[in-house]
């Protein structure tokens, strides 16, 4: 199979937003505790945070995350998490039906982060509180100090303020899961207002909105259209949610559904654009893709795990080969859509839905859909590139006109490189891929990778990380570009080092 792939140095997409890499930590299942906490594990630092995961954590290059959730976030009094940990209340945790002992809490997670250089993307709760807890909130946090909430802040070891800068304005408030669920004209009200006097406070954060939780509700369009009419002046993201998976088994359909993420995306800047010209307002509102991943494997078990206990161990998916690619589709998906998505989160981080997995006092490792994600993470920085791309079709159940050829390129002149990241989807072809650079000279490839020839369903498992990227030979640089052959059912990244 023949494929062509066309960049032109002056068709520029977007200016890559470094948080389009984000990932999300919520207080559920083994994401805190037992993950990136575990005060008893030789690995762990003096705080009781594991060493060994946080050396994964910043080979992923995360540069912001979500915390502290999620439903959990519909629920949580943000106070139960600073003073004295033993005088910390335990709670009922009615979201995942878990007990949250608040062992870790607002200062222990912005100490992590902080060693990490990772910004923290604060949720506020307006599920069962409101304006008055995330005011509060964005005193404690980002004040220098002379305020009730600002020195109790420093009376709790923090002298200097957190400064965190982007805030998510709830989570899935349509949902009818959600505690605290609100009509699109209540949370609209609740959120405007929520949002002036949190920049009463903090003039230079950045709000998230939330959209709606999953393309596939009735309310999807008329929540976004009523939520941005109350909104819209005030805030500066709007939230998408999405997980895929492929519980029919039918591998053409599953790596198609990047093409109903890219539908979703488009849809969504739609109603914004409407929202913005209805207002007659120069303020474009980008978006926020703050929950997304490959979720389908612990749907039906997770409901036989034994409720109210502490770090219950729900949503510990194990990836495949198959999620690999698909997460590779999904994350090419997001670069091509980085001139309006600025901020996207993997949810999520550590043990629930994750590349990285743990055991409880034992040992650490990378799934499969980590290195698709470090990849892009890693080199998919600078300047997204409008790629056009010349590939066989097919038609799968749902889908048609799916192209075989899933790519996008990525120019980084901070590296000054060219990065090619590229997802096979046929089952039986290798694919021989002439790549044509306009306006640029290649001096040699620094890299050629390939993800590639394992069953479907092989997967990573403690100290047998056999899914991973290999080396590819199978390309030469052409008087136009390079020429390339992938695999059947691959992932691939290719780096390039520009000529001076």
């Amino acid at each position: 199979m023949k494929a062509k792939v066309l960049i032109n140095k002056g068709n520029v997409l977007s200016e890559i937003d470094d948080r389009l890499y984000g990932s999300f930590i919520e207080h559920m299942g083994r994401a805190v505790y037992g993950g990136i906490f575990d005060p008893s594990h030789p690995m762990s630092d003096n705080y009781g945070f594991r060493n060994d995961v946080k050396a994964l954590v910043k080979d992923l290059n995360v540069p912001l995350v979500r915390y502290p959730g999620g439903n959990f976030l519909s629920g949580y009094n943000w106070e139960d998490g600073i003073g004295p940990i033993d005088q910390r209340p335990r709670r009922l945790d009615l979201a995942w039906q878990t007990i949250e002992t608040n062992e870790v809490g607002l200062h222990e997670f912005m100490r992590w982060a902080n060693e990490l250089d990772i910004e923290v993307d604060m949720g506020v709760n307006l599920g069962t509180r409101g304006i008055d807890a995330a005011r509060n909130l964005v005193e404690y946090c980002n004040f220098p100090g002379g305020t009730y909430w600002s020195d109790l802040r420093k009376a709790n070891g923090a002298s200097e303020p957190f400064n965190i800068k982007t805030w998510c304005l709830g989570n899935e408030m349509d949902g009818s899961w959600q505690i605290g669920a609100k009509t699109a004209e209540e949370y609209g009200r609740l959120a405007c207002e929520t949002a002036k006097v949190m920049k009463l406070v903090d003039e230079t954060i950045e709000l998230v909105v939330c959209g709606t939780s999953v393309s596939t509700l009735p309310t999807f369009g008329s929540w976004e259209q009523t939520v941005l009419e109350h909104t819209y002046e005030h805030v500066d993201y709007l939230s998408l949610h999405m997980y895929y998976g492929n519980p029919e088994n039918d591998i053409e359909n599953y790596l198609a559904k990047s093409l109903d993420m890219d539908r979703f995306i488009k849809g969504v800047i739609a109603i914004c654009d409407s929202v913005k010209a209805r207002k007659k307002t120069e303020k474009t509102l980008n978006l926020a893709f703050d929950e997304w991943n490959i979720w389908y494997h612990t749907l039906e078990t997770d409901e036989q795990i034994e409720k109210w206990q502490v770090a219950r161990p729900v949503l510990e998916d194990i990836y495949n080969f198959e999620d690999a690619l698909a997460l590779g589709c999904l994350l090419i998906t997001l670069l091509k859509n980085s001139d309006r998505v600025k901020i996207a989160c993997l949810a999520q981080l550590v043990n629930v839905i994750a590349p990285i997995m743990t055991e409880t006092g034992g040992e650490v490792w990378c799934q499969t859909i980590f290195y698709p994600f470090q990849q892009v993470s890693t080199h998919g920085r600078g300047k997204a590139m409008l790629t056009t791309i010349v590939s066989d079709q097919y038609d799968s159940k749902d889908f048609s006109d799916v192209p075989y050829l899933e790519s996008i390129i990525v120019d980084d002149e901070e590296r000054n490189e060219l990065v090619v990241f590229a997802v096979n989807r046929s089952q039986n072809e290798e694919m021989h891929l002439d790549i044509d650079l306009q306006g640029y000279k290649i001096q040699s490839v620094s890299e050629c990778s390939t993800l590639a020839g394992y069953e479907l369903k092989e997967t990573n498992k403690k100290g047998q990380e056999i899914v991973k990227p290999v080396a590819n030979n199978q390309i030469s640089i052409t008087d136009i570009g390079i020429n390339v052959v992938l695999p059947a059912l691959s992932w691939n990244m290719i780096r390039l080092e520009k000529a001076e």
